[in-house]
């Protein structure tokens, strides 16, 4: 199709000059395309280097620690993405003998491993011509075909790919699939698409009825929730602190973290010291202040935690402790990283 043609040519004079790009080894490839899923390529690009000089194959990701793969993601969110990158790399190196499976519909079985990268792993590295369907895949084929279908509905998840789909170069399809995210990521953005000088402006129905704000149509967002978190800094007598893993399925598990008291709303120092998780964390006398006289506002995808960090003061804690010097060691949120920060460099 005339489309494809457009879009490659487009592609080859404007691509943009990235590390993953220049090899079709699967496991970089993987490794890129599970660290742009919902994550800027201005973002994702460091980690990517930082990634692949700590583990050049999949054998030394699968053989890290889980702790030192959360140090490394920290600060790019999401961490379900690093924690499936852990164990499918240990799944590759262990089962397959570190080779990763050559079809989409193989790779799809990968843990992590959605729609989008089983086609971008399968259409790069193996030439397989399935259709990659992302952000800007949508917002392409939206304005161009002018279709009001909610890229984020059922519907609409089917109709996009099989339009895709129907699309792709079968010659070039790893081409083909990099020009037409390439495209909407430099050239149909978001906000301010560069209508003027498009090469597909003259089929364009978008340019055509003046539509580009609206398309592509979404759906309405999950009502996001408030969360109220306090966050107690303990500093005994010894100058240690307490640093906890965080248990469970929720957000952030696996990274560390200083005592949370969950609160209904924003508490106040009383109410805090009377909670029977801080008096079982601190039995003797303690003197506590708070931190930041601002609420902190950490905002996630579908809620926002209102943050306190408390700095408790006291001769004992009813935990183990540890060392000021080894927290910076341990992945943390960047809610407390931030904190780490800006306590430290104050009190040093």
């Amino acid at each position: 199709m005339i489309l494809a043609k457009q879009l490659v040519y487009w592609y080859l004079q404007n691509k943009r000059d990235l590390p993953w790009r220049k090899t079709k080894d699967p496991y970089r490839v993987w490794l890129s395309e599970i660290m742009l899923q919902q994550t800027r390529v201005a973002q994702g690009f460091p980690y990517f280097l930082k990634f692949t000089e700590a583990f050049p194959t999949v054998f030394d990701l699968a053989k890290a620690d889980e702790s030192e793969v959360l140090k490394l993601w920290q600060g790019l969110g999401y961490y379900s993405r690093a924690r499936n990158l852990h164990f499918t790399a240990k799944f590759v190196a262990n089962e397959l003998k570190g080779v990763f499976p050559k079809t989409y519909k193989e790779l799809l079985k990968l843990k992590g491993v959605g729609d989008y990268t089983a086609s971008a792993i399968a259409s790069i590295c193996y030439t397989e011509p399935v259709a990659v369907v992302d952000g800007n895949v949508y917002r392409v084929l939206s304005r161009f075909f002018g279709i009001d279908t909610p890229i984020n509905s059922t519907k609409g998840i089917k109709e996009f790919k099989e339009l895709a789909q129907t699309l792709i170069d079968t010659s070039q399809p790893g081409v083909y699939n990099q020009a037409i995210m390439d495209f909407g990521a430099l050239h149909c953005k978001p906000q301010n698409p560069i209508c003027s000088e498009c090469p597909l402006a003259n089929s364009c129905v978008a340019l055509a009825k003046n539509r580009m704000k609206e398309l592509p149509v979404k759906e309405k967002k999950i009502k996001v929730k408030k969360r109220y978190f306090n966050y107690l800094v303990p500093i005994t007598r010894e100058n240690k602190t307490v640093l906890e893993e965080r248990k469970g399925k929720g957000i952030w598990q696996g990274l560390y973290q200083f005592p949370l008291i969950e609160t209904q709303k924003i508490t106040n120092e009383e109410e805090l010291i009377e909670s029977e998780q801080f008096v079982k964390l601190f039995p003797n006398e303690t003197t506590i202040s708070l931190f930041n006289k601002e609420n902190i506002v950490h905002k996630l995808s579908h809620q926002h935690l209102i943050t306190k960090f408390w700095v408790v003061k006291t001769t004992d804690v009813n935990t183990r402790t540890m060392d000021w010097t080894t927290v910076k060691e341990r992945p943390v949120p960047v809610l407390i990283d931030k904190f780490l920060e800006e306590y430290l460099s104050k009190e040093s």
